[in-house]
């Protein structure tokens, strides 16, 4: 696949508003030659194209996966039912990104007639390779419009967003600093983030921000080894081999941010990688990767991962902070829950029915739980002038 023509087919669908370099030819590419996502790792690319006159007009990045790692939209239970009945689950269809739980578009289209050919093709290939099932993970509304029933079956999950928008009395604004952005939260918030992060800076430990080029070989090997410190204390092996992020350091530098944490002897102990939606000098979107560190420093996960990441932000006026999936925890530091979506489709039409009676009882489940988080919400109340009693 021509890296010019998966991308130009990627402007198009997005209509030139960047979304993250996660959907790029570079990305996908360096998740391949790297090792990290491949036929030995589970991961078989059956990438689908459709093509008129010589003229790539869809596409969707299709793996057949040997198991259900690396994708944070859990179907295990979907698998034992299977393998309880002796049907096998794997090899499954799967349209995502490896790895990578942001949301986005996934079935690339040039106009709307081509991502309906697509969203059909994709089922015609799931039947012909004789998959129990075709998922398509973190989709975004495009996606959502055509992956419909009766064939796909919809399913939500709950990540935490932070916006730059300060609910101030005049209306609402990008905040000017941190500290403004803390007086928009409960008391109780706002002292706990002020103890986090008066113990990172009594233990001394200082951060620099580097973007792009500025981001040194050596910044990228230290990352590296923060990064496996973490998945190997977590039991697992890390998901993505050293040759992926030598390739975007090499073609996709500018879309990246790190976070360095210096010990009081300027010996880095720590670090956060973070995404942009662009190379841009005032980029949109932000998005948290990736932590790693070599030392234990009370706080300084948050420190590293989320308020270092926002105040770059507020002063760069980025518009959102995607902090990954999962991680409740995510709220009391300003982040508020939104709902991620994914679409399936199973062969069998005994468990497809069983999945659609599942979904519809997590649903339920989810619209209760998004109504509890409402009400931990950690921002406090504004009164806007004009309103009744201000």
């Amino acid at each position: 696949m021509d890296a010019a023509e998966w991308n130009t087919l990627l402007r198009l669908h997005t209509q030139g508003v960047p979304g993250g370099p996660f959907m790029r030819h570079e990305y996908l590419h360096a998740l391949h030659v790297s090792g990290s996502a491949t036929p030995a790792t589970g991961w078989h690319p059956q990438w689908l194209t459709l093509w008129r006159s010589g003229v790539l007009h869809a596409a969707a990045p299709v793996y057949a996966k040997a198991h259900s790692y690396g994708e944070y939209v859990f179907d295990w239970a979907w698998a034992q039912a299977h393998e309880a009945h002796g049907l096998p689950y794997y090899p499954k269809g799967l349209v995502a990104v490896p790895f990578t739980p942001v949301p986005g578009p996934r079935l690339l289209a040039r106009a709307t007639a081509a991502r309906d050919a697509l969203q059909a093709a994709l089922l015609q290939q799931a039947a012909q390779a004789r998959w129990s099932s075709m998922h398509v993970l973190f989709h975004d509304a495009s996606d959502q419009a055509i992956l419909q029933p009766p064939a796909w079956l919809a399913r939500q999950t709950v990540q935490f967003h932070w916006h730059n928008t300060c609910r101030s009395p005049d209306g609402p604004r990008p905040y000017r600093d941190f500290d403004e952005l803390l007086s928009q939260m409960t008391q109780e918030k706002r002292k706990k983030i002020r103890q986090e992060r008066r113990k990172v800076q009594q233990a001394g430990i200082r951060f620099e921000a580097r973007r792009g080029r500025d981001i040194t070989a050596a910044d990228w090997d230290f990352f590296y080894r923060c990064y496996c410190q973490t998945y190997w204390e977590h039991g697992n092996p890390p998901y993505l081999k050293p040759g992926f992020f030598e390739a975007m350091a090499d073609k996709l530098a500018d879309w990246w941010l790190l976070f360095i944490a210096r010990d009081p002897t300027g010996q880095p102990i720590a670090c956060s990688l973070i995404a942009l939606s662009d190379d841009s000098a005032r980029p949109r979107v932000a998005y948290g990767r990736y932590w790693g560190a070599l030392q234990r420093v009370d706080s300084l996960h948050f420190e590293a991962c989320y308020y270092q990441p926002l105040e770059w932000c507020i002063a760069h006026g980025v518009e959102r902070f995607e902090g990954g999936a999962q991680g409740v925890h995510k709220m009391a530091r300003a982040l508020l829950p939104v709902r991620t979506h994914s679409a399936h489709w199973l062969a069998h039409p005994a468990f497809a029915q069983a999945v659609e009676r599942f979904l519809q009882r997590e649903a339920a489940s989810l619209d209760q739980q998004m109504a509890r988080l409402q009400q931990r919400s950690p921002m406090r109340a504004i009164v806007h002038k004009g309103a009744p009693g201000a």
